[in-house]
């Protein structure tokens, strides 16, 4: 049996997505809990702009960034920290955090999708039959709250969230485009920084009722230590390094093990309800997944021990 040369580095970067959404599975919870005490604005630059900083120094002498990648690198910034971020706060603040990591599994189909117009990868045939069954999962979940509360506040952080994934999913094919001829750790640091300063305006209309100094709480300081230091610094740099090898259609896979991690950490945390509409509405996202996936061996468990050529996408 054959093994492609670089499996070392493919069952790293498998590893490391894997770890990157266990970390961002149990962030939805954190975030919800630490945005009681700490304004979403505020949160989302304080998160970034230090992690900025904290990166500075790992990557001063390699700072350069391919010339003709400058304009994917701030669309890159405003997708997946400007907009992204903002719009997954604002939404967590409004609906239960176990919705977040299932509303943000349609990510690997709308991905496929992505993928085929923009990298001109491979089309799966079972992907319409995945799709619409995906969707139809999101939309049991996105439209409970209506048919309970009627428009109330939990629609509407759904739709944020949704609206929060398809900027992940731009996110994940300029990072993939990106990663070619960047160092994926730099690619990083101007990601916080460029996306992290469109904030400010907002930040300091936060200010006019929140003083970080005096004003943060135990409580808003462990959330926000949790994103910068896992969330922010570590998950992205484990994501950049893990397209660097995965085909971007293959990246959203790892989003399987994100509700996990949320339900462990939300139900004793934030002693959030798992409802039936949220159950019936995660078997039929999963269910979409598995028959757009059509394959056994996508299971992220799987691909990090699957040895056998030509089972684990690379590009």
């Amino acid at each position: 049996m054959s093994y492609p040369k670089n499996l070392g580095a493919i069952r790293i970067a498998i590893l490391f997505l894997i770890l990157a959404n266990i970390i961002w599975g149990a962030g939805f919870p954190i975030y919800k809990w630490a945005l009681a005490e700490l304004p979403p604005f505020t949160f989302a630059f304080l998160r970034f702009f230090i992690g900025a900083l904290i990166l500075f120094p790992f990557v001063a002498k390699k700072l350069k960034i391919a010339r003709q990648d400058w304009r994917n690198t701030f669309l890159l910034a405003f997708f997946g920290i400007t907009l992204l971020i903002p719009f997954l706060f604002l939404g967590l603040q409004l609906t239960p955090s176990i919705n977040a990591p299932v509303i943000i599994a349609v990510g690997p189909i709308l991905l496929i999708g992505a993928s085929i117009l923009f990298l001109k990868e491979t089309l799966k045939l079972k992907v319409l039959g995945g799709t619409l069954i995906s969707l139809l999962g999101i939309i049991v979940i996105i439209i409970h709250p209506i048919l309970v509360d009627g428009f109330s506040g939990g629609f509407i952080g759904n739709l944020l969230i949704l609206i929060a994934t398809v900027c992940g999913v731009i996110q994940a094919v300029l990072l993939k485009k990106l990663t070619v001829r960047n160092n994926p750790l730099t690619l990083t640091f101007w990601m916080f920084l460029i996306g992290s300063l469109p904030l400010l305006p907002f930040v300091i209309w936060e200010a006019q009722t929140f003083n970080i100094v005096a004003d943060i709480t135990i409580k808003g300081f462990m959330g926000l230590a949790y994103g910068i230091f896992f969330a922010a610094i570590l998950a992205h740099y484990f994501l950049a390094y893990g397209i660097q090898h995965i085909k971007a259609s293959e990246v959203g896979v790892f989003t399987y093990v994100d509700p996990i991690a949320t339900v462990l950490v939300a139900v004793p945390l934030l002693e959030e309800a798992i409802t039936f509409p949220y159950l019936a509405g995660a078997m039929l996202v999963f269910l979409g997944i598995f028959i757009a996936e059509g394959r056994l061996h996508y299971h992220p468990l799987h691909k990090l021990f699957n040895r056998e050529k030509g089972l684990i996408g690379n590009s």
